[in-house]
């Protein structure tokens, strides 16, 4: 009988995942660019959670960035952070602009990755740098990435000063109250009335966090769809573009793509009679008299580091009676907060003063407790958030891109009949007011929802950054400026027992003092 031995077969050990990120940046941070990095962030996932061995490990970017320097592009300074905390295995770019127009820091960044066994895919050029020919191609790409900067940014250089100095530079992103229509700034009446009003205030004696606070009141958003502050409004005040003029070259860039304020470096420019003024002169010149007396009564100026550095608190605490702003005051036993409308009459608001240091050791708690309940109370609602970033507003956002262009080619072909005499005259301005309406419509949905994809956004940055504090487990035992800063908008006082932290990432917790 023959003996058959039996061999067991080897079970193979479990492989670990590939955990894979993503890396993008877009040039500049409006609205739409925002969508567009919504979009990618979406790609991504699914283009990574698509392979079995491949494990997401989030999307990192920047936005409103040039590639020219690393060292101010906080996105992938924070994924080469994680790289060296060992979270990373691979990492996905669109392209080598992309991650960088600066060859030598490139080069340099790809070698250190490499090092720690990281490598990089680079989606247009097809270059993966654990491969051998990786960092030759890496190299080329990145050489002729720089230089092209270096050749546009040279090119605009020569092409704005020239037009600096004929007077025929376009402005390009007006301020409120104006819209940008075919190159030229053109008023907004209904964002003019608002000037005007702000500026009619200011004139009045009115101070500009009332000025801001009453806007907010109202419902009207600024330019880019937020909130007032006062420090908009001072902003406002200064811009001489109400007048009509244009003060050009503020700014300037140097030959390593800083940008600085110009003190007098550069030659600056001003165009009078560039535009329609909403203001006159004469109201600019008083109101800005004011805000200088103003800044003098208080014993600040323009770019002292007294008016920059303030309490983390200052001006981030509203009543709950009245709505004013509390201000940081004297007390025998130490500091406190008062609110100003009650500083001026007791009559007007009841709300008496609370000590700073309970202020303090309510937000202590507040952390402390979002830190032990962050699976019950910070993850459900991180997810939440999730849900809501769903894929139906982008493409409703894509649908309305395409209606207005064809409406805008429905406006050509309109206006090429009128001309060839195809057209009565009275159907052709019909037929435009009607396109007309349509696009103003179509545009305002548009705003409104980049408006609404920019708050979740920011409201899921800033719910990931408290679940990367609330991850640490850390007791908090005493205030800290910094991460108050990052993760409170504001405080709102309910009684003097009884205060809310409205956080950045959308809720109010409530907590006894």
């Amino acid at each position: 009988m023959k003996r058959i031995t039996k061999i067991e077969a080897t079970k193979e050990s479990g492989r670990k995942k590939l955990r894979v990120a993503a890396y993008a940046r877009v040039s500049t941070s409006s609205n739409e660019q925002l969508v567009s990095l919504e979009t990618q962030k979406n790609h991504y996932e699914r283009y990574i959670k698509a392979r079995p061995n491949w494990e997401y490990a989030g999307l990192y970017y920047d936005e409103g960035v040039t590639g020219a320097k690393m060292a101010k592009r906080d996105g992938l300074l924070r994924l080469l952070a994680d790289c060296d905390r060992g979270l990373i295995d691979y990492i996905i770019v669109k392209s080598v602009s992309r991650f960088s127009r600066n060859a030598m820091e490139s080069i340099e960044t790809v070698r250190k990755l490499c090092n720690k066994g990281i490598y990089l895919y680079f989606e247009k050029e097809n270059i993966d740098t654990g491969k051998m020919e990786g960092e030759v191609l890496l190299a080329i790409f990145s050489s002729l990435a720089e230089s092209e900067l270096r050749s546009v940014s040279g090119n605009n250089k020569w092409s704005i000063q020239k037009r600096y100095r004929n007077g025929t530079y376009k402005i390009g992103y007006p301020p409120y109250g104006y819209d940008n229509v075919d190159g030229q700034m053109l008023i907004n009446k209904e964002q003019a009335e608002t000037v005007r009003w702000i500026f009619g205030e200011i004139l009045s004696g009115k101070s500009l966090g009332n000025i801001a606070k009453e806007l907010n009141g109202k419902g009207i958003r600024t330019k880019r769809g937020g909130s007032w502050t006062g420090r908009t409004i001072n902003g406002m005040i200064q811009n001489e573009k109400y007048t009509g003029d244009v003060i050009l070259q503020k700014t300037y860039m140097d030959d390593q793509f800083n940008r600085h304020i110009n003190r007098g470096e550069k030659t600056q420019y001003l165009v009078r009679g560039h535009h329609e003024a909403i203001v006159s002169r004469e109201d600019f010149d008083a109101a800005n008299a004011i805000l200088v007396r103003n800044g003098l009564e208080k014993g600040v100026r323009k770019n002292e580091e007294k008016y920059k550095n303030r309490y983390a608190m200052s001006g981030k605490i509203v009543c709950g009676e009245c709505g004013g702003r509390w201000k940081r005051v004297k007390r025998n036993n130490g500091f406190g907060f008062s609110c100003s409308t009650h500083i001026r009459s007791k009559s007007a608001c009841g709300m008496k003063t609370i000590a700073e240091v309970s202020v303090k050791a309510a937000f202590i708690t507040l952390m402390n407790k979002l830190t032990w309940g962050r699976s019950r109370i910070l993850l459900p609602f991180a997810k939440m958030l999730k849900v809501g970033a769903n894929g139906k507003s982008l493409e409703r956002f894509s649908e309305i891109e395409s209606h207005l262009e064809k409406n805008t080619k429905r406006r050509v072909q309109i206006k090429q009949f009128f001309t060839k005499g195809l057209l009565d005259p009275a159907v052709y301005a019909e037929k435009c007011d009607a396109l007309s309406e349509e696009a103003e419509r179509l545009a305002r949905e548009r705003n409104a929802l980049t408006a609404q994809a920019r708050e979740l956004h920011e409201r899921q940055e800033a719910v990931a950054a408290l679940l990367k504090y609330t991850a640490k487990g850390r007791t908090l035992k005493v205030f800290d400026d910094a991460l108050f800063t990052e993760h409170i908008d504001h405080i709102v006082v309910y009684e003097r027992t009884e205060i809310g932290f409205a956080m950045k990432c959308g809720p109010v917790f409530r907590e006894r003092i």
